[in-house]
C-alpha cells in the first residue's frame, strides 16, 4: 500500500510540474501584454520608475551615517582641540581631512576660533544651510514623481478612453458588442495602475529619507552644542527654516544649538 502510494504522490507532482512552469510562464507573458497594452504613455511612467529607483540608491548611500557622521570625528576633534590648544589651524586641518558633511560645518566654525562669537555663529550657519541642501539633494524629484505618475497614468487612461469610444461609435460592427467596449476601458485603466505602482514607493521613500534628513540634522545640531559650548562658553545661533521645497531660510526666532539647524529642519 506504502509503495502504491508513493507511486500515485510521484505521478501527481511530475503533472502538476509542467503545470506550474507554464502557470509561470503564462503570468511572465501577460505582465509583459500589460505593459504594451498600456500605450506610448507607458513609456513616460517607465521612464519616472527608472529616475526614482536611481535617486533612491544615490540617496541611501549618501545619507548613510558612517558617511555624513563619521563615529570616531568628534572625538578625535576633542582630542586635537586638547593637545593643540584649540589653534584653529589645527582643528580646520583636521576638518578637512576628514571631509564629511559634519567636519565641513565644524570647519566654518573653527576657521574662526577667536573671532567675536557673531562672526563664529554667522559662519557655521551658512555652512549649515548649505550641508542641509546637498543632504536633501535630489529629494524634490521624488516628490514631483509621487505627484506626476498618477497624473500620467490619468492622462493615459483619457486616451484610451476616448480611442475606446471612438472605436465603438465609428465601428458598425461594434453596435451590441458590449465586450469590445470592455477592452478598450481594460486597457485604458492599465496606465493608472502604472502610475499608482510607481507613484506610491517614491512618496514613501520620499518622506523616510526626508525623516533620515531631520535625524542627520539634529545629530549634528546636539554635536556642535556640545563642542563650541566647551570652546567659545556660549552658543546662541539662528535657526534654519528649510521650508516646503528644502531652500534654507533665516528663522525669526533662535534655536537651541550653536549650528541652528534642528529647529529649521523639524519643520520641515
Amino acid at each position: 500500500m506504502a509503495a502504491w502510494f508513493d507511486n500515485i504522490t510521484g505521478v501527481m507532482l511530475a503533472q502538476a510540474e509542467p503545470a506550474a512552469a507554464a502557470g509561470s510562464a503564462v503570468q511572465v507573458q501577460s505582465v509583459w501584454d500589460f505593459i504594451l497594452k498600456g500605450g506610448w504613455m507607458m513609456l513616460p511612467i517607465g521612464l519616472c520608475s527608472l529616475v526614482a529607483m536611481t535617486v533612491v540608491a544615490e540617496r541611501l548611500i549618501s545619507l548613510r551615517r558612517g558617511k555624513v557622521i563619521p563615529s570616531a570625528f568628534l572625538p578625535g576633534l576633542k582630542k586635537t582641540a586638547t593637545r593643540f590648544g584649540h589653534d584653529p589651524r589645527r582643528l580646520a586641518e583636521y576638518c578637512r581631512r576628514d571631509g564629511s558633511t559634519v567636519a565641513h560645518i565644524f570647519l566654518a566654525g573653527v576657521r574662526r576660533l577667536g573671532a567675536p562669537i557673531e562672526a563664529i555663529e554667522r559662519n557655521i550657519q551658512e555652512a549649515g544651510q548649505r550641508q542641509v541642501l546637498q543632504l536633501r539633494k535630489h529629494l524634490r524629484v521624488l516628490s514631483v514623481i509621487a505627484a506626476v505618475s498618477p497624473l500620467l497614468g490619468l492622462l493615459g487612461t483619457i486616451f484610451g478612453m476616448i480611442i475606446a469610444f471612438q472605436t465603438v461609435a465609428t465601428s458598425a460592427e461594434a453596435l451590441g458588442k458590449t465586450e469590445l467596449l470592455a477592452t478598450g476601458i481594460y486597457q485604458a485603466m492599465i496606465t493608472t495602475a502604472a502610475g499608482l505602482i510607481v507613484a506610491i514607493p517614491a512618496l514613501i521613500c520620499y518622506h523616510w529619507l526626508s525623516s533620515k534628513v531631520v535625524r542627520l540634522v539634529m545629530d549634528i545640531d546636539e554635536m556642535t552644542l556640545d563642542f563650541f559650548e566647551d570652546v567659545v562658553g556660549t552658543a546662541p545661533a539662528p535657526a534654519i527654516d528649510l521650508g516646503t521645497d528644502g531652500a534654507a531660510t533665516e528663522d525669526e526666532e533662535p534655536a537651541a544649538g550653536f549650528g541652528g539647524m534642528e529647529a529649521g529642519v523639524a519643520a520641515t
